[in-house]
């Protein structure tokens, strides 16, 4: 069964930088962790030209970096500054500690971007940070850019999951990426699809649990990450952000979930 979520309502603006924190595991009917699996959450930043995000630390998070428009610009202390464009990704491997900035400059265009943050399979890993240009993209396949560490892809992460992204043009069917033993997220970035008879736009994620093969049909010209993880991966919940003590337990978004059923059965009426 795939189950569709729809765009979050969890929206924090900071005041030139504002962040769309979708979780995964919230996509069930009865959440029971706000991800899944490794797949902690896919947060689309927004930052507005001339915003600095001072330096700070992460732990434990598995951060990968991916901007489809505009130019992030990134410094540490390790690789110094470094520019994320649609041209180049970055996964930043905190580990016990990593601290970074960023910010765009007043003559950048705004950024907007997925922020994806992967649990690792230990706690305290070795910190290190992977930069560089990506493979080129073929409209309607997909591109394989993260996989688990020794594995084919260009970029790791240190769990058992992969991340695709693809553009799709309008009226294009494709094929999910599929392996067995692993589920399937996918998060609509721009443009609309129709996957399992459902519509997905702009915002909108889906989780397919069942060990089926999936295809989406762009309605319009549209972007795509989709992820493949193992649910039963060992993971480490220490994250900084990917498991912040302030997130909601599951609990309170079960009974957040059963109001929203109640108010589209209302309105239905």
């Amino acid at each position: 069964m795939l189950l569709k979520g729809e765009r979050t309502f969890v929206v924090r603006d900071m005041g030139g930088f504002v962040a769309h924190i979708n979780m995964p595991g919230w996509v069930k009917p009865k959440p029971g962790d706000h991800g899944h699996g490794p797949l902690a959450m896919v947060v689309e930043s927004i930052l507005h030209p001339g915003r600095l995000i001072a330096m700070h630390e992460h732990r434990n998070d598995e951060i990968i970096s991916w901007v489809p428009e505009g130019v992030m610009r990134h410094e540490d202390r390790s690789k110094g500054r470094l520019v994320c464009d649609s041209d180049h990704l970055m996964v930043m491997n905190a580990g016990r500690g990593f601290w970074h900035s960023e910010e765009t400059l007043a003559s950048d265009p705004p950024l907007r971007m997925l922020q994806i943050l992967v649990r690792p399979d230990a706690v305290d890993l070795e910190p290190g940070i992977q930069y560089g240009a990506m493979p080129g993209m073929t409209p309607n396949r997909w591109r394989h850019l993260v996989g688990p560490k020794g594995g084919d892809a260009p970029f790791f992460v240190r769990n058992r999951i992969d991340f695709f992204d693809i553009r799709l043009e309008a009226d294009a069917r494709v094929e999910f990426p599929f392996k067995h033993g692993h589920d399937l997220y996918f998060y609509v970035f721009s443009g609309a699809v129709l996957a399992g008879g459902q519509a997905f736009g702009e915002g909108e994620q889906g989780l397919l649990l069942s060990q089926e093969r999936l295809t989406a049909e762009a309605t319009s010209d549209c972007v795509m990450v989709a992820f493949l993880l193992d649910p039963r991966a060992p993971v480490t919940r220490q994250g900084t952000v990917a498991d912040n003590r302030k997130i909601p337990p599951p609990v309170v978004i079960r009974l957040v979930k059963r109001w929203q059923g109640l108010k589209r059965l209302w309105r239905g009426k």
